[in-house]
């Protein structure tokens, strides 16, 4: 299983991404929602990960580009974001977001919740 994880922090790219490596899904990285609609165009995911503050292009504006696309419409798209505003969470369900974990995150929740998604 394929897993685009797009943040502007290295770090939590990197501690996603070893998160999910740990349990042998393959990873791809991206740090912004312009750099990551560039990877989608050539390279099949199972599931995007991705912060919702970002330059360029935020993760809201990323899962709208997404749901654009006739054949991601299925897509999964999580948002893994420090925002927690009930506003926000709801502007990024309309948007066509799958879900939503907040930071910072324990790595047993966020594995849980990519597995039941990929399932």
């Amino acid at each position: 299983m394929k897993v685009l994880v797009v943040d502007d922090s290295e770090s939590i790219r990197e501690l996603v991404g070893m998160t999910l490596e740990s349990e042998g899904y393959q990873v791809h990285k991206s740090a912004d929602g312009v750099e990551a609609l560039d990877h989608l165009t050539s390279t099949e995911v199972d599931l995007v990960i991705t912060d919702l503050n970002m330059p360029n292009m935020d993760g809201i504006s990323l899962v709208r580009e997404i749901r654009k696309d006739d054949a991601k419409t299925g897509l999964p798209v999580l948002l893994l974001t420090t925002e927690s505003q009930v506003a926000k969470k709801d502007e990024a369900r309309q948007a066509g977001a799958t879900g939503w974990i907040v930071k910072p995150f324990a790595q047993d929740r966020l594995l849980a919740v990519v597995k039941k998604i990929l399932r």
